[in-house]
């Protein structure tokens, strides 16, 4: 990769066209394939924008969600290219875009460094051969595309339903599997979707050829190393390779917060480090069989896997520890870019309120999925959620139902932010003979869910002039609130490798601390609702919980010593009250 950071997917339209702001830079970039209603949006405006003929793929059309999504790919694969291209027409040492490109780089790239070793040779002929050199090396940011594993709501013709190809999670798949984009990454993210994972064997940019080359690449979003093997095995078994573990913490980089069973991500890293090579073994040992039978490709050896991280990293010192202490291949800043305009898309007054907003961020249940997501307690779309309660006319009419995941009484998908589903729940809810205090921490519940997945795409149609006024909802990680300016992609770049640092909000722990302490807020929430009698981990679960965050915490004792002698004894003391808090809860033995 040519930088070490890469800007993960942020909501449905955060980062929907980010690679055609840094793809060029040699920067890559994750957009969610979720809302192929926004996706078709998105193609008209670029369309329009760069003067190409735009024909609108209908929702009437056959197959309609893989066919806007494989020609938004096309799209931005072309206006990407094009830049590119552009881009290595440019001089070298007159401050042109090229020279931006090399600028940006880490200080300790072998690239700026030999960019650098350019402008400094006084000798027109060594210098035009550095310049070719240079111009031979540049490389595009990777072009990734998300795929939320359990959002794969089933289609229905009438009263048919149909086949499982037309389901929303695998049209997504098909749509990128038959785009043009190389170099790429489809990321699965959410948990195992064993019907999705089958499917992925039907289409040969995912089959190395003969130098064991891929167009498109297999990433999992992981919370530990047992996933990681139980959803790398089953692939490789299937002569598919996973060529990245992207392993994200429950400080993640906004969106839904995949909470775990107590794993921190220091043990989590950790684990993969020291079981890397056994893990590619593992999987090559199924893989290499599977891979000759299926497509008669036979390999010598096992193609590459990165391991990366994303999630609660706020500072250059522990951009560099992660990467060194744990031999990663990248980490991903995600929160953060919100803040930087010329690179995400937030709408005026929803950047205007994150960018201030540092006590309005919380670990919300509004997410239809029934995973905590966080939220910001100001936007307009919370705003307009509470107006409906008010007026006695909660839920949404549900625009676009990618979150129809409960079901009806007649077995149909339907979202639990809707406004049938909720009148129903409320209406059950009332005819129940529980206390009023577990009628109304339900109810609570009930309402709690939001329209995100049409409100997420909102603030791009605002920002573009698509949409006048609209609700917005946005899903910021707990990480943006020590971000409090909104700056540029250099700013936010040099932040990152450490050339000059922005000016965070104060007090901040560090990351690991932060995780900590998200995941014993949690154990707490989740006591409390065990008390109620509500959806919620059980005591033995909750145990084991406390018992993982206890050796959770030895192990930071121990890596207390790598960090910073500074930083030491105020982390050290950090691991001791969190310790303390732990025990006061009374769940460990």
């Amino acid at each position: 990769m040519t930088h070490s950071f890469y800007i993960p997917v942020m909501g449905t339209g955060f980062t929907i066209d980010t690679p055609l702001f840094v793809a060029k830079w040699g920067i890559s970039s994750v957009i969610s394939l979720v809302d192929d209603v926004l996706i078709e949006q998105m193609r008209k405006y670029w369309c329009e924008r760069t003067n190409r003929l735009y024909q609108a793929i209908k929702q009437s059309d056959l197959d309609h969600r893989a066919k806007r999504i494989q020609a938004y790919l096309n799209l931005l694969y072309d206006l990407i290219q094009e830049e590119f291209n552009k881009l290595k027409q440019q001089q070298i040492g007159v401050n042109s875009e090229l020279d931006r490109y090399f600028k940006q780089l880490c200080d300790a790239s072998p690239l700026k460094k030999l960019y650098e070793t350019c402008l400094a040779q006084l000798d027109n002929f060594k210098r035009n051969d550095l310049i070719t050199q240079l111009k031979d090396k540049l490389s595009l940011g990777r072009i990734e595309a998300n795929i939320m594993t359990k959002l794969d709501v089933p289609q229905w013709q009438g009263d048919a339903q149909l086949p499982y190809i037309y389901n929303d999670a695998a049209a997504a798949l098909r749509g990128y599997a038959t785009s043009k984009l190389t170099n790429s990454s489809i990321v699965m993210s959410a948990g195992f979707n064993g019907a999705l994972y089958n499917y992925l064997t039907e289409f040969d940019d995912f089959v190395p050829n003969a130098n064991g080359h891929l167009i498109k690449e297999i990433c999992l979003k992981v919370s530990d190393f047992r996933s990681a093997m139980i959803q790398g095995k089953y692939l490789a078994k299937k002569g598919l390779w996973v060529s990245e573990f992207r392993i994200e913490s429950a400080i993640n980089c906004g969106g839904h917060a995949f909470i775990n069973d107590g794993s921190l991500l220091g043990p989590i890293l950790e684990e993969f480090t020291a079981k890397k090579e056994a893990l590619i073994a593992e999987l090559f040992s199924f893989y290499q069989p599977a891979l000759a039978k299926r497509k008669g490709v036979t390999l010598a050896s096992p193609l590459p896997v990165r391991i990366s991280v994303q999630g609660g990293v706020g500072t250059s010192s522990e951009h560099q520890f992660l990467l060194n202490n744990y031999n990663l291949s990248a980490v991903g800043w995600g929160s953060p870019f919100l803040l930087v305009p010329e690179v995400t898309n937030v709408d005026h007054d929803t950047l205007k309120k994150l960018a201030a907003g540092a006590d309005n961020i919380f670990l919300s249940r509004s997410s239809p999925i029934g995973v905590p997501f966080w939220n910001l307690k100001n936007s307009s779309s919370e705003q307009h959620r509470e107006a409906l309660i008010e007026a006695n006319n909660p839920g949404s009419p549900c625009p676009k139902g990618f979150t129809r995941v409960a079901q009806d009484v007649s077995g149909r998908p339907i979202c639990r932010a809707s406004r049938k589903f909720q009148l129903d729940a409320l209406a059950k809810l009332d005819a129940s003979t529980e206390s009023s205090a577990i009628k109304a921490a339900k109810r609570k519940d009930i309402l709690a869910k939001s329209c995100i997945c049409h409100e997420l795409g909102n603030g791009v149609l605002l920002k573009n002039g698509q949409l006048k006024q609209g609700f917005v909802a946005v899903c910021p990680g707990p990480n943006l609130k020590y971000f409090n300016a909104i700056t540029s992609l250099e700013g936010m770049i040099d932040h990152i490798y450490g050339r000059k640092e922005l000016k965070l909000k104060a007090p901040r722990a560090n990351l690991f601390i932060n995780e900590l302490n998200l995941q014993i807020q949690q154990l707490k929430e989740d006591l409390a609702r065990d008390k109620l009698n509500l959806p919620a981990r059980t005591r033995q679960e909750l145990s084991d919980v406390a018992a993982k965050l206890l050796s959770g915490i030895e192990y930071y004792h121990k890596l207390a010593a790598k960090l910073p002698k500074a930083m030491q004894l105020d982390f050290k003391q950090q691991l001791d009250k969190a310790a303390a808090d732990i025990s006061h809860l009374c769940l460990t033995t």
